[in-house]
């Protein structure tokens, strides 16, 4: 009865196989990315580290070589966009480039900061391994109980595994933000990066322009 039973499970398991192997479905199936890493942005510092990589890059543009650089105040009045001038100006000027304070005879550089939302992320799966790590952890935290004398020694492998891994570890976010800048001249884009960052969503505001207070008249 159980080599019947086998026999049974093996065959079903067979013309299972081949059905799947056939790979034909009536609609695109949905698939991950490779896995990635995105930095989260959550520090004025961030903005001096990003604005320090700007500079570096338009000194090392041979589009640029020799130019005078203009940069050219954007629209937009968040406190990122008024922080990230005064930033790159100082970035560009410790490094030697040429910054004038009028757009004659110059590039100008130009920046702009796109806010994205999302509203109906599915669910994001954590990286391959991570649970085995975590898994791992716990082992090793718990398996010297029954060794040591010291019962609250047990804890110092665990601590040591999250002093390890903590500082990079990061809650996803459903905010980003897209960072270009630009080098223009005559119609010429010389110079462009962007970066793509998350935010936390109470930083959101200090990216986005103010809104102008409404007119009233007074009588």
């Amino acid at each position: 009865m159980v080599r019947r039973l086998l026999f049974a499970s093996a065959g079903s398991a067979w013309l299972l196989s081949g059905c799947f192997a056939v790979n034909t479905s009536q609609a695109p199936m949905a698939t991950t990315y490779p896995y990635s890493e995105q930095r989260t942005m959550q520090a004025a510092h961030h903005w001096d580290v990003l604005a320090e990589y700007e500079a570096a890059g338009m000194l090392r543009s041979r589009a640029l070589r020799g130019k005078s650089l203009f940069i050219n105040a954007t629209g937009e009045n968040s406190t990122f966009a008024r922080s990230f001038q005064d930033l790159l100006t100082s970035q560009l000027v410790a490094n030697g480039a040429l910054v004038r304070t009028d757009p004659i005879n110059a590039a100008q550089v130009n920046y702009r900061v796109r806010l994205v939302e999302h509203t109906d992320r599915d669910v994001v799966r954590a990286p391959q391994g991570m649970w085995t790590a975590l898994a791992s952890g716990i082992a090793v935290a718990t398996m010297p109980i029954n060794h040591w004398g010291e019962p609250t020694l047990a804890l110092i492998p665990g601590a040591a595994l999250v002093d390890l891994f903590s500082g990079s570890w990061e809650r996803l976010s459903n905010q980003e933000i897209v960072i270009t800048t630009q080098v223009t001249e005559d119609g010429r884009i010389l110079y462009s990066s962007s970066h793509i960052y998350y935010i936390n969503g109470g930083d959101a505001g200090q990216y986005a322009a103010s809104k102008p207070l409404p007119v009233t008249d007074s009588w």
